[in-house]
């Protein structure tokens, strides 16, 4: 058998070799792609759904595109994370909020106004003396009382966590009164966006 047979032989099986594609089969429905294959070598045989349009006869002028309008931009938003540490809430063994307290969480429901909340955590402490299970106890209760107050004031229930620690992380000294006071407290850490230039 000859080149020319050889050839011939070859065409009737019906290969094909498209530089980056073969193509066998009698109804040419194989189809294998190289290495060098990509969406913008595809074939129309093989690749209809990605075979570019044949590109439209030039017959009539194209209309001028549709000026498109901006959209107005949204005001960008920015995280805003604000921590409350209050001191000295509390007196010895209550969970009543002292004056001071009160009027440091009004300041902080006021910051609020504008602020998407995500989420609020409200943690109580109390100072060193007394058992850890009463103390725990406690300082949930000083925490509850945090969360109640919030939510009488606007903030939605479900965004307020609340937990007791009891005296644990203490900011003052448990040898002494003045520093018990001191961890004798809630500290309220508000995390939630507020549109830029707000």
């Amino acid at each position: 058998m000859g080149f020319t047979q050889a050839q011939q032989a070859k065409s009737n099986d019906n290969w094909q070799s498209g530089g980056t594609q073969l193509r066998s089969g009698a109804d040419s429905s194989l189809c294998w792609r190289d290495s060098n294959w990509t969406p913008a070598t595809a074939a129309a045989g093989c690749d209809g759904a990605l075979k570019p349009p044949a590109p439209a006869s030039r017959a009539a002028a194209p209309a001028a595109p549709a000026k498109k309008v901006a959209p107005a931009a949204a005001p960008a938003v920015t995280s805003t994370k604000v921590t409350l540490l209050s001191d000295a809430l509390f007196d010895f063994d209550k969970s009543v909020i002292k004056p001071e307290g009160t009027k440091k969480l009004a300041d902080l429901t006021a910051k609020l106004k504008g602020v998407t909340v995500e989420v609020i955590i409200v943690i109580g402490y109390t100072d060193s003396v007394g058992s850890l299970k009463y103390n725990k106890a406690l300082s949930l209760r000083r925490a509850e009382a945090v969360k109640a107050f919030l939510v009488k004031n606007g903030v939605e229930a479900n965004r307020v966590y609340t937990e007791g620690k009891a005296f644990a992380d203490p900011v003052g000294d448990n040898k002494t009164a003045a520093g018990r006071a001191l961890n004798r407290r809630t500290v309220v850490e508000v995390v939630g966006t507020r549109p830029v230039g707000k």
